[in-house]
């Protein structure tokens, strides 16, 4: 079945597609070098990749200890019925988990394997290893990085990057399918920012 998605409004996000080795970091320099690197994705043919830019008025530590949970991805991806843990506790490189996806998406769950867990530098990846869906051969990687302000005083920012490579299922073009999926993330992301900045305003002297 085609995907069919709305088009993102090009303000609230950043994308790069095709083949070759793609960097997808956003503008202006606000996530380290060192982190920005984890957003570099080689593209083969038949295969697209893009990023999803979110800006969240919470510090990172909120935002990342929502984000960190390999074992809990419903709580903010609302597209994700249930999840449970096939392998491993969650907090390990290895460790898969089985998802169910909710009614109206093309497919119905996803086995993932976490690829990358690291507190130090709050990246956080993924790759899809299997289940009923036509994300085939899927990786995510998610970054999560406090900027600093440049006024005195002003709240504390967190830029979170979403990127990811994945096949162009047959009859989709690569366009649709980062719009497709561009929508998925960007939705995401938009529900992880309402949840950390409640987060942060609940617990205000545990995240500062």
């Amino acid at each position: 079945m085609p995907y069919t998605a709305v088009r993102p409004s090009p303000q609230q996000h950043s994308r790069i597609g095709g083949a070759g080795r793609k960097a997808l970091v956003p503008h202006g320099g606000a996530v380290p070098a060192e982190v920005a690197r984890y957003h570099e994705h080689a593209a083969g043919a038949g295969q697209c990749c893009s990023a999803v830019v979110q800006a969240i008025a919470a510090p990172a530590e909120a935002v990342w200890s929502v984000v960190r949970r390999f074992d809990r991805p419903q709580a903010y991806k609302h597209f994700i019925k249930s999840c449970r843990l096939v392998d491993g506790d969650g907090g390990a490189v290895g460790s898969v988990r089985e998802v169910l996806v909710v009614s109206g998406l093309p497919g119905t769950c996803s086995r993932e394997r976490l690829e990358i867990l690291d507190d130090e530098r709050r990246v956080l990846s993924f790759r899809i290893v299997g289940g009923e869906h036509r994300l085939a051969n899927y990786r995510s990687v998610t970054t999560v990085n406090e900027v600093v302000p440049t006024v005195a005083g002003a709240p504390p920012v967190t830029l979170v990057v979403e990127s990811y490579v994945v096949d162009v299922p047959p009859g989709n073009t690569s366009e649709e399918t980062r719009m497709f999926v561009d929508t998925i993330v960007r939705c995401n992301l938009q529900s992880l920012a309402r949840m950390a900045e409640e987060l942060a305003l609940a617990v205000p002297l545990a995240v500062s």
